[in-house]
C-alpha cells in the first residue's frame, strides 16, 4: 500500500502541515474539497481550506505534527476510499491517534486528488447523536 500513489500524497500532506507548507498541502485537494476542522465544523474549498489550516497551526503553537501509521485504500474506478490510522501531536496535547477516513478521486489527467478528509473518522457521529 506504501507504493500507492495515494499513500504518496497522504505522506506529502502530513510533511506539508509538518513544514506548514500550505501551497504544497493545497495540490492535493480538489477545488470544492471537504475538510472535517472539528466534529460539526467543515471547511469547504480550497480558500477556506487554507485558512483553516493557517488557525489550525497558530492554535497548535506552530508545533503540529501529522503522520500515518498505516492505512487501507479501497479503490473502484476513479474513486478511492481511504482508512488511515493518524497520529497527532503539538506541545499542547498528548499524543493522539484518530481513525481517519479520506475520499480520493482521480481528475482526468489520471492524478489522485483528496475529496473529502475526515481525520476524526467515525468520531464526528458522536456530535451528531
Amino acid at each position: 500500500m506504501h507504493n500507492h500513489p495515494i499513500a504518496k500524497l497522504l505522506h506529502q500532506a502530513g510533511t506539508a502541515i509538518n513544514h506548514e507548507d500550505f501551497d504544497a498541502l493545497l495540490n492535493i485537494y480538489t477545488d470544492d474539497a471537504v475538510v472535517v476542522i472539528k466534529p460539526g465544523f467543515n471547511a469547504t474549498g480550497k480558500a477556506q481550506i487554507r485558512q483553516a489550516f493557517e488557525a489550525i497551526a497558530g492554535y497548535f503553537n506552530h508545533t503540529l505534527k501529522i503522520s500515518q501509521s498505516g492505512m487501507h485504500i479501497l479503490e473502484t474506478g476513479d474513486v478511492a476510499l481511504v482508512m488511515a490510522k493518524a497520529t497527532v501531536t503539538a506541545d499542547i496535547i498528548e499524543n493522539l491517534e484518530r481513525h481517519a477516513s479520506y475520499v480520493f478521486k482521480k481528475n482526468p489527467h489520471g492524478e489522485w486528488r483528496c475529496a473529502v478528509d475526515n481525520s476524526y473518522g467515525f468520531d464526528v457521529l458522536q456530535r451528531a447523536f
